[in-house]
């Protein structure tokens, strides 16, 4: 049912210019869906929807660009100042050392991220492991994130 929602929110605001959740709301009730409030705001969260102005003046939803680096960097400079201890290099794979508890976290946000070079994560409870296609990769990725924690 939520994927069902989700797949029909985004068909909603590629269709209608929608301003508000309540107007949201409306539309997804007119085919069919019903939901609260708080649904369509986790739902929102999730597809990364955000507001943009359109030329009459108002706001509508629309989905978020999820690649674009400076989003990127603004995530991976919360995530590693909050929780990451260091990061080092062996050949093609970066060791993430994080608070404790946090490296699968860590992992996970950086999977999310679609960061070139890399090909997957593995996450213990305070070392992550990231396996990037070459050394070269896993060197320029490193010193990406010894900038972003100084």
């Amino acid at each position: 049912m939520k994927n069902a929602r989700q797949s029909e929110i985004l068909s909603i605001i590629q269709a209608v210019e929608v301003e508000t959740q309540e107007q949201l709301l409306a539309e997804l009730k007119e085919r069919g869906f019903s939901a609260t409030q708080a649904t369509i705001s986790r739902d929102i969260k999730e597809l990364r929807l955000v507001k943009e102005l359109t030329g009459q003046g108002t706001y509508r939803y629309t989905q978020s660009d999820r690649r674009t680096s400076a989003g990127t960097d603004i995530r991976l400079r919360n995530i590693f100042k909050e929780g990451v201890v260091s990061v080092d290099v062996a050949q093609n794979i970066v060791v993430v050392r994080t608070m404790p508890g946090l490296a699968s976290a860590a992992c996970s946000a950086l999977d999310s991220m679609d960061i070139p070079g890399m090909v997957g994560s593995l996450a213990g409870d305070d070392t992550g492991i990231l396996i990037m296609r070459d050394n070269a990769s896993a060197q320029q990725f490193s010193g990406e994130v010894h900038k972003l924690l100084k």
